[in-house]
């Protein structure tokens, strides 16, 4: 009898497996599954798996999935995560592979968090494993409130940076993604918000070759990402999520991107309403199914089954869409629970004791020094501390926008705080509100400043004043900074503590964009930009103000000294924006940041000839020459000259970040390929030039204003291209 029963369990077991349909296989290829699963689907459950919202199949055993989830700097929306600085504050450390380990810090939290929830049955949104990050716009315009989701305002730096995250983000693993990162917003997308669901950017064809499609490239062929966000606007008169040349000439066939089209939430609506390319939300779905949009943030997409009946698409186009998207799922592994090496992350990983340190260590590496009489370091065992200003005792500044919570999050004040020694006294007062003058007049601060041996005024903006559409509550032209000033009430507050004040007065800066710091640079007797830095951006802050790091922070966008210097906000030619276009005199200029130690750049070594074509190999001896052990980052900068092509002023072409002890010194190699030599003609191609070609390196832009701020002398020499 019980040889009988196990007869029989092993025959239930052996008709289970067959009755498995190829679908749910994990032995089978992806495709194969994935054209199973298509083939058993009525035409209104493809549909309704292309929104955001994707709905549940029972009978096929398909959970809800909602697509919309974020990581900008962090697991954001979902609950607790570890915190990391604003984008614009790490591409300010132009470290690459720090910001990988980042991306692989947020990848682990967010699989943890997931497999949390999912074991709870939630299955909401910003709880999913397809994230829509990165930023990799180009910063092109100060007064973009999104600029501070962006690497900054250099082609080359945001396809590094941006590489590097969404490689952390994905994983290693070559049958499963730990997440599916996604290239946004493509493509020549940054500002004006208020008008971003009408809008049209104009932009030559060497303009989107030399500056705005680079990183998007960089991400595809490069880091292979998942998915490929359409942004709102138009560009060139069509929809960005209807552009012919933007998403199947350049993106699916010139670049073989084999990935995910989605679309930024209800960008389709803006087709028919805010551009009015179509009648109604039916062809505008039909449009973008066959310009190659996969899923839709939004429900425009509902639509389709109507479209399909009314002969707008075929299901059968419909169904190689839904291919690509499902493709996304099974690589994540959401068909297969437990089947993925990711589903093991512990919960122990959010915002770990590690992950914290690595939030403190990138914002310590991204604070940029603007200015430093001497006064800086500061001694933390000193008679009397004075900390005010709005900022210093705030959190939604260290948070920036897209941000996740925890219960940690250490401030400007209690970092100071922490770091100061038993004996010294700290006393803090807000003093003077955020962008507006104090209803009561009574000055509290002024003697508290005199009486100090050190004031610490934290000033500057915040996601009040500078975000997203409806994000900057407090922002009268949607989130953007047309008053390029910081507020006037914050200078004059600045101004009162610092006249007649024999005690040094250090301004923290806190932001996500250039903003005008003239009267705080004249003001001051030092200036330190630290953006939004993150959980641990009190700590990071301090260990920079008393001198256990020095700071080495490098800015990734150029100040302007005003907005007069620019042109017109809807302006995307690139003509006089960015280093590399602008002839004015900046405030700050790109890659500029000071520390508390000296380098020195000698014995610059390159060929007096170069073959067109050839590589370049490039180095130089770079020397602390100072008494502090400090980072350093190291840029070179190629100008050309006399080629009859558009050229740029100068144009980052590599950095290295270096470590370097008092008195030592590194000798630091670049290799550059022949693409990396070229220019961008008039039709957008690359094109080989013959003509001088000047290398530039040091440890900012080669430009008379940076050696006016401090920064050390580059090393340079021309070399004749045969």
């Amino acid at each position: 009898m019980k040889q009988i029963c196990i007869y029989a369990a092993l025959a239930l077991c052996v008709g289970r497996t067959r009755a498995q349909a190829p679908y749910q296989n994990p032995a089978l290829p992806i495709p194969v599954r994935v054209n199973d699963l298509i083939h058993r689907m009525t035409l209104e459950e493809k549909v309704a798996e292309m929104v955001n919202t994707s709905a549940p199949v029972p009978r096929l055993h398909i959970p809800a999935y909602d697509w919309w989830s974020e990581a900008l700097h962090g697991v954001a929306r979902s609950g607790t995560a570890t915190i990391f600085p604003e984008p614009i504050g790490m591409a300010a450390t132009f470290d690459d592979s720090l910001l990988h380990k980042v991306g692989s810090a947020i990848s682990d939290e967010a699989r943890a968090m997931y497999n949390a929830a999912v074991g709870k049955g939630y299955r909401e949104r910003f709880g999913g494993l397809s994230f829509w990050t990165p930023n990799i716009n180009i910063f092109r315009d100060p007064r973009w409130g999104r600029g501070q989701e962006t690497y900054g305002e250099d082609p080359v730096l945001t396809a590094r940076m941006g590489v590097a995250l969404v490689r952390g983000l994905q994983g290693d693993d070559p049958l499963h993604l730990k997440v599916a990162a996604c290239a946004k917003h493509y493509a020549v997308h940054s500002g004006p918000e208020r008008l971003r669901h009408v809008f049209n950017a104009q932009a030559t064809p060497h303009d989107l070759w030399d500056t705005y499609l680079p990183a998007f490239q960089a991400l595809v062929k490069d880091a292979h990402v998942e998915a490929v966000m359409c942004a709102y606007n138009r560009t060139n008169d069509e929809a960005c999520c209807g552009n012919t040349y933007l998403l199947q000439d350049v993106l699916r066939d010139q670049w073989g991107f084999k990935g995910h089209i989605v679309t930024d939430c209800d960008a389709l609506k803006d087709i028919y309403k805010g551009h009015k390319l179509e009648p109604d939300r039916e062809h505008a779905a039909a449009l973008a199914l066959k310009r190659g949009v996969n899923l839709n943030c939004g429900d425009t997409y509902l639509s389709l089954v109507q479209a399909v009946k009314d002969g707008l698409v075929t299901e059968g186009e419909l169904d190689s869409s839904l291919s690509i998207l499902l493709t996304t799922r099974f690589k994540l592994g959401l068909f297969d629970p437990g089947g993925s090496p990711y589903d093991r992350i512990p919960l122990s990983t959010i915002n770990s004791a590690e992950h914290r340190l690595l939030a403190r260590t990138m914002a310590e590496k991204s604070l940029v020094l603007l200015k430093n009489n001497g006064v800086l370091p500061l001694k933390d065992d000193l008679g009397k501390y004075f900390v005010t200003g709005p900022n210093a005792a705030a959190t939604d500044v260290l948070m920036g926008n897209y941000f996740g919570v925890n219960g940690d999050l250490v401030t400007i004040l209690e970092g100071l705080a922490s770091h100061i020694r038993p004996g010294s006294q700290l006393q803090y007062k807000q003093g003077v509100l955020l962008d507006r003058d104090n209803i009561n007049p009574i000055d509290w601060t002024t003697g508290d400043a005199h009486a100090a041996d050190v004031t610490i005024a934290v000033l500057g903006i915040s996601g009040l004043l500078e975000g997203e559409e409806g994000e900057s509550i407090a922002s009268p032209s949607a989130g953007d900074r047309l008053d390029y000033n910081i507020p006037k009430n914050q200078v004059d507050f600045l101004r009162k503590l610092k006249e007649g004040n024999k005690h040094p007065v250090v301004a923290v800066i806190t932001g996500g964009s250039p903003m005008n710091l003239a009267e705080v640079q004249d003001i001051a007797d030092a200036v330190l930009l630290v953006w939004y830095p993150g959980e641990e951006g009190g700590n990071a802050v301090a260990n920079v103000l008393f001198g256990r790091v020095s700071p080495s922070g490098k800015l990734p966008v150029t100040f302007p000294k005003s907005l007069d210097q620019l042109p017109d906000y809807t302006d995307y030619s690139m003509k006089g924006r960015t280093y590399r276009y602008m002839d004015a005199e900046p405030l700050y200029p790109f890659g500029f940041g000071l520390s508390y130690t000296t380098f020195a750049y000698s014995d610059l070594s390159v060929p007096g000839t170069l073959a067109k074509g050839a590589p370049l190999e490039v180095s130089v001896t770079v020397s602390n020459t100072g008494h502090m052990a400090s980072d350093e980052v190291v840029q070179l900068y190629l100008t050309h000259k006399g080629s009859g092509l558009i050229e740029p002023l100068f144009a980052l072409k590599g950095f290295h970040r270096i470590h370097l002890a008092p008195g030592e010194h590194q000798r630091v190699h670049f290799r550059l390929t022949k693409e990396q030599l070229s220019l961008v003609d008039a039709d957008g191609k690359l094109v080989q030039p013959s003509d001088d070609l000047t290398v530039s390196v040091g440890g900012s832009l080669p430009s008379a204003r940076s050696k006016a701020l401090g920064a050390p002398d580059p090393v340079s020499r021309t070399i004749h291209v045969q």
